[in-house]
């Protein structure tokens, strides 16, 4: 039986023009491509002959274990994540089952465009110096750590990225997190916001920390919020973090 491998495979935002090569040749020389039901629809054009398996959100443990499962038979598994698997994505859980129930196998961590990547792009370059990027989901690390991480962020100046930043059922949690984030920035500070970024339906909003309120509606799991440091600034509608060069 030929050895099998499953390569992770970062798809970006989910656009070909986003995807790196490396990307698009797993997904094209796999034999099975296993992934969320939307990460999957995007690639769906780059794929003829391979066996699709599509879960819905929740399913991470499964579509691992089926991946590893698969490979174990011999085939060339592309296992999708969207973003960069290393990134709030699929490497590190397959990299951890695949150590308990299969410790030889060939595994690929290919990485792709960073939700905080592209958001940055269309909003400027918010970026340029340190940052802390903190998800703000509560599912799978207590609401208490996710405070310190933003305590410690804001106190120490970093510009702060937020993931996962509200949903229906947690849609308090944006508004709890500026909270907290002033007690350190000036009210004035920039906020940059994109919803779907580098997808067709992408939109963004510039702000400051004390309008963010008017905009909390507007943000879902779609969405990245970007929040700068004391030296961020808007120059138009572009956000600019100065990296330290006398300009």
């Amino acid at each position: 039986m030929p050895a099998g491998k499953v390569s992770v495979v970062g798809i970006g935002p989910g656009l070909p023009d986003h995807m790196t090569a490396k990307a698009r040749e797993a997904l094209e020389k796999s034999d099975v491509v296993i992934g969320y039901k939307l990460y999957v629809e995007q690639v769906k054009n780059l794929l003829s002959q391979q066996e699709i398996i599509a879960s819905s959100m929740g399913k991470e443990v499964e579509r691992c274990l089926l991946a590893i499962d698969k490979a174990g038979n011999g085939k060339k598994v592309a296992l999708v994540s969207g973003g960069d698997p290393g990134i709030y994505g699929m490497s590190g859980l397959l990299l951890q089952l695949a150590g308990e129930k299969n410790p030889s196998l060939e595994v690929e961590i290919i990485p792709g465009v960073t939700a905080a990547g592209a958001a940055a792009a269309l909003l400027g370059a918010p970026l340029m110096h340190d940052f802390a990027v903190i998800s703000l989901s509560d599912l799978l690390t207590p609401w208490e750590l996710i405070e310190k991480r933003l305590e410690a962020a804001a106190y120490a100046d970093y510009v702060i990225v937020l993931y996962n930043p509200r949903s229906r059922g947690r849609s308090d949690l944006l508004s709890r997190a500026r909270e907290i984030v002033l007690k350190h920035r000036q009210s004035e500070t920039p906020v940059g916001i994109v919803r779907g970024a580098g997808r067709n339906n992408q939109k963004q909003w510039e702000t400051t920390l004390e309008e963010l309120t008017v905009l909390i509606e507007a943000v879902d799991m779609a969405s990245l919020v970007i929040i700068g440091n004391s030296h961020t600034y808007w120059d138009g509608c572009k956000m600019i973090t100065p990296r330290g060069y006398q300009v």
